[in-house]
């Protein structure tokens, strides 16, 4: 499946299906992930059934490692379900998840957490302003100007490792302001540790940083990423955000069968 340029491998584990005779999920990850050797994949999503939501699903990053919550991953996930309204499962909280329209899908995300904003790290030898919020994964938000020009995957994977953020690390986004209602944003991905086509969570990241301070209650912004556009909404009254949705496309690429050894 396919969420705004973030492509995924799902795995039915007993939402549909039956559950998975497979021990070792990081290793399943690496070989199906793999885009020489695999399917090929930013991540594997693995559906099973839950004692408090609709469904429960886990995510595994195309290194092997888990992860506590993707955006665009989980609404592929709430797509495949093919229900209008849902309730899903993550380590990171349970969400809701609509299908609005033909491949749309909306989900609401939890309040974020841990923002920090214009602090300084050193990077290269240079001082580099960033920001820091949790959407449910931690991530790192750095304005620039001049997008297409940065070298997202050295001083992503730069940012991504450095001390101020560990020890898991930050995803990183990269953020040009176009207006009061549209930025564009390039994203390093820690698991999969390159940058992705978009990031869900790293979308509403740079929406809430880029308007935190602006005006108005209730914000609407258009997330373009070299996948598509991404649209986030939430509200905001003293620098605190919650009601956050983020809303997009996904699509079913193909469904099959692997031999798995």
């Amino acid at each position: 499946m396919v969420g705004a340029g973030n492509d995924f491998i799902i795995l039915d584990s007993g939402v549909k299906g039956e559950g998975l005779k497979v021990k070792d999920l990081s290793m399943l990850a690496r070989q199906l992930c793999d885009r020489k050797t695999g399917i090929g994949a930013d991540g594997m999503l693995v559906l099973e059934k839950s004692k408090t939501a609709d469904f429960k699903m886990r995510i595994f990053n195309a290194d092997g490692s888990e992860a506590e919550m993707c955006g665009n991953g989980l609404r592929c996930a709430v797509l495949f379900t093919g229900k209008k309204k849902i309730k899903v499962e993550t380590k990171a909280g349970i969400y809701d998840g609509e299908i609005t329209a033909r491949n749309r899908v909306k989900i609401r995300m939890e309040n974020p957490k841990d923002l920090r904003r214009d602090f300084s790290i050193k990077v290269n030898l240079r001082d580099l302003k960033v920001n820091y919020i949790n959407t449910g994964v931690p991530h790192v938000v750095i304005f620039v100007e001049g997008l297409g020009k940065i070298d997202v995957n050295a001083i992503g994977r730069a940012v991504r490792y450095h001390k101020e953020f560990e020890p898991k690390g930050a995803n990183v986004n990269f953020v040009e302001i176009v207006d009061d209602g549209n930025i564009k944003v390039r994203t390093y991905e820690r698991g999969v540790e390159g940058e992705t086509l978009a990031c869900g969570t790293g979308s509403v990241a740079a929406a809430i940083i880029s308007r935190v301070k602006g005006e108005g209650l209730r914000v609407k912004v258009n997330v373009h990423t070299q996948g598509g556009v991404l649209k986030v909404e939430f509200t905001k009254s003293k620098n605190k955000v919650k009601n956050v949705c983020l809303d997009g496309e996904a699509k079913i690429v193909f469904t099959g069968e692997v031999d798995y050894v």
